[in-house]
């Protein structure tokens, strides 16, 4: 079965952040057309369609995949289609005629077991910040975030920047996928300097809701750190956690933390 698509008017929120990838003049010189939309946000458009077919339950103890292969930029109509199988949902991201992500959604039989908070180490920020590398995110450090108090003024303005249509956040105060995905990025961006990274990817295990009121805080593990075609990866495992005491999501996130053109132009 495939569900009717939903588009999306794509949105920048991240032109004047610390990350040159969503800067139009820096883009542009990696090669792109302008300023990339960020990798939660189009995780964000892509969950629209899980949420559509399972509701709240999804967001309680589904799963989620999302692979980035090409940008989605502002103002562009991001298409998102799905087509059911037997084991959940194949989504697909389109715009301006091109392929830009792919990924999967899936809703387990039944409950699924929440790992003991105390197997993530709780910390926090790195207070002085150095540049990302081999060694400031080595593999087995555990990182933590700035925590998040998700106030109504946030929440509104979340739901708005991701053009969302489905009424439930708003109206039962639930914290979107997209914002929950966000903190695994905090987890790199508040411990290294990122000029201009990319998220690439990532896979999610729900484990419970967050709502309007909770602080969110991230634990999270440097699973791998290599090289690939001239970029530098990084992978974390993530715990996402509301008032520390509730795990709301587990993570694996990838991200490219020093894109080839950054090493070419050094």
């Amino acid at each position: 079965m495939t569900l009717p698509p939903y588009q999306v008017s794509a949105f920048n929120t991240a032109k004047a952040s610390e990350n040159k990838i969503h800067d139009d003049a820096t883009a542009q010189r990696f090669g792109f057309k302008g300023g990339l939309v960020g990798g939660v946000h189009v995780y964000a458009y892509m969950s629209h369609m899980p949420v559509l077919k399972w509701g709240r339950e999804w967001l309680e103890r589904g799963t989620g995949e999302a692979k980035f292969g090409k940008p989605v930029y502002e103002g562009d109509i991001a298409e998102i289609t799905a087509v059911e199988d037997a084991n959940g949902m194949e989504i697909a991201v389109n715009s301006g005629g091109v392929l830009c992500a792919i990924g999967r959604a899936g809703m387990p039989a039944g409950p699924v077991p929440a790992p003991l908070l105390s197997d993530f180490v709780a910390l926090a920020p790195r207070a002085n910040r150095v540049a990302a590398d081999e060694k400031s995110i080595a593999v087995g450090d555990w990182l933590g975030m700035n925590p998040l108090t998700v106030t109504p003024a946030y929440q509104t303005q979340d739901i708005g920047d991701t053009r969302e249509t489905l009424g439930l956040y708003l109206n039962e105060g639930i914290v979107h996928p997209g914002t929950v995905l966000r903190c695994c990025n905090w987890a790199l961006t508040h411990n290294v300097i990122l000029p201009a990274w990319m998220h690439m990817g990532s896979s999610v295990q729900n484990l419970g809701l967050a709502r309007v009121g909770d602080t969110l805080n991230v634990r999270a593990r440097v699973t791998k750190n290599y090289e690939h075609k001239g970029h530098k990866w990084v992978e974390i495992d993530a715990l996402v956690v509301a008032n520390e005491a509730t795990p709301v999501a587990r993570v694996t996130h990838i991200a490219i933390y020093r894109p080839r053109q950054l090493a070419e132009a050094a």
